[in-house]
């Protein structure tokens, strides 16, 4: 998850920076919007990918405090979670657990409504 957010910092980079002269500075307007829009669109799939990760990595954090109980509506999540991608609990490999939870994130509304009442414990 760091060298991706590493990379994003990288890709944040105005794309100005590397424009070149292609006018011998008469009227030398040279768009990097291609190039720009290209770079945010690599942000936006990395960013999918890191918040994949720390869904992940919450989940199982989860796990680990059974039989503690989370909110209602965070067990409800995590239940439908737990149907596509299993608790782990030996080694595997994880890409299609990572593309399972990115799957996920994109199909299912996971932000609470904005109406909900939490109750304070």
């Amino acid at each position: 998850a760091a060298s991706i957010v590493s990379q994003n910092k990288q890709l944040c980079t105005p794309a100005s920076v590397d424009s070149i002269v292609s006018s011998n500075g008469q009227e030398d307007h040279v768009s990097m919007a291609a190039n720009a829009a290209t770079k945010a669109y690599r942000v936006v799939q990395n960013l999918e990918r890191l918040l994949a990760i720390e869904f992940m990595t919450a989940a199982q954090a989860l796990s680990f405090r059974r039989p503690a109980l989370t909110s209602p509506y965070l067990e409800e999540l995590l239940a439908a979670y737990r149907q596509r991608v299993p608790v782990l609990e030996d080694d595997r490999v994880l890409s299609d657990d990572l593309q399972a939870t990115m799957q996920f994130l994109r199909e299912r509304e996971v932000m609470p409504d904005k109406n909900l009442q939490i109750q304070e414990a």
